[in-house]
């Protein structure tokens, strides 16, 4: 993401956006017709498909943070809520496919069909002129305070603001990785494993509706950003998320808790992927927010190690529970909710209000710089006259 992020930026979304709409179907149809192995799905699957999606999501997600300035939030949250959307409407039809036809034959035809959809899209999307902004920006009133410096990626991993935003997507990115990657394990380490709920299998329809609650909430909570402010909305959902997750440690053999209190962690844990993409461009401008997320967007990838490899093995150790991790997870949310209030929100406000004052005495300097050259040829002229 953070490569794909550069070159969007640099050569437009178009050209990239097809280039990830190629390599989101060869992975699929690749994997879905001639791989023998493991190793080969990680190579098709993984590294080309998974190319092809980073690409996808980066490109979508930062054209939003370009287009909508005064409804960030908002904007994202519904790019992003594609994501958690397509994994909810898709599960089951892709279980069915697979069922019918098989997996490999599924994997080649969903495939085919997701290159094609992003393949329109790329001939669709463009970006908008640089320092475009809605005609009614200037005299509106912002509820989000926006720099108007435009952050080369290179200036941005310069500032410390951007280290702090990246250790607290990190804190609350792991409690919801740790359900996406081991909800079975979960399951059967809460003894829900085998129950139905409703007639459905547990697992499958608890998936489901976090997927759903997922997308709900990178809409919900990014529009409450809009009017409540990027960090006063990360200290009330991570807070609340702190506490969720530590009740995961006391639902064992309660399968409808299992569904309900999952289905909740996803609805205030999807919010991450609109709040810290709209923070990027409010905090580092919008020219180069595909560079700028695809870095920020690199700490999921580290939160995933801990979320997926970290807690099944913490698990394993400690005989198939996954409490501690939990616990831990729960520390790390509460950690990032205290730091986005009294850390971040002071950081990022200050540093804006010094730039506005900065352009205020540059804009003031020039100002008199004028004036005095105009008042200066005004005497001149004058002098001649008399002469």
């Amino acid at each position: 993401m953070p490569v794909a992020g550069y070159f969007v930026d640099k050569f437009g979304i178009r050209k990239l956006m097809t280039l990830g709409a190629i390599f989101i179907a060869l992975g699929w149809i690749l994997s879905g017709t001639i791989a023998t192995s493991p190793l080969h799905l990680y190579i098709y699957y993984g590294v080309i498909a998974g190319t092809g999606a980073g690409i996808i999501y980066i490109s979508c997600v930062a054209n939003a943070v370009k287009w909508f300035p005064d409804r960030r939030g908002l904007a994202v949250g519904l790019t992003a809520a594609g994501f958690g959307g397509g994994a909810a409407l898709s599960i089951m039809p892709i279980a069915s496919t697979i069922h019918a036809i098989g997996w490999a034959h599924a994997m080649a035809i969903w495939g085919l069909g997701q290159g094609i959809v992003a393949f329109v899209a790329a001939a669709i999307l463009r970006h908008p002129p640089d320092g475009w902004v809605p005609a009614y920006w200037h005299h509106a009133k912002h509820a989000v305070v926006q720099s108007k410096v435009n952050y080369s990626w290179t200036q941005t991993l310069a500032r410390p603001e951007f280290y702090l935003l990246y250790a607290m997507f990190f804190f609350a990115c792991a409690g919801g990785l740790i359900a996406t990657g081991n909800l079975s394990q979960i399951a059967k380490s809460l003894k829900v494993s085998d129950v139905k709920v409703w007639g459905l299998a547990i697992v499958p329809l608890t998936a489901t509706l976090t997927s759903a609650c997922n997308a709900l909430s990178r809409i919900l909570w990014g529009t409450v950003s809009d009017r409540l402010g990027r960090e006063n909305t990360m200290f009330l959902t991570f807070g609340i998320e702190a506490v969720l997750v530590f009740m995961v440690t006391k639902i064992a053999g309660a399968p409808l808790a299992f569904v309900t209190l999952f289905s909740f962690i996803f609805l205030f844990w999807g919010e991450i992927y609109s709040l810290f993409s709209a923070t990027v461009g409010d905090v580092f401008g919008a020219r180069n927010a595909s560079a700028d997320y695809g870095m920020l967007y690199t700490s999921k990838g580290l939160a995933s190690v801990f979320a997926g490899f970290g807690a099944a093995a913490l698990a394993a150790y400690f005989g198939g529970s996954f409490s501690v991790p939990f616990y831990i997870s729960a520390v790390l949310c509460g950690v990032a909710s205290v730091l986005a209030l009294f850390v971040l929100k002071p950081l990022i406000r200050g540093r804006i209000a010094d730039e506005s004052r900065r352009a205020e005495g540059v804009a003031l300097s020039a100002a008199l710089a004028q004036a005095s050259t105009t008042e200066a040829s005004r005497h001149e002229k004058h002098l001649t006259g008399v002469w």
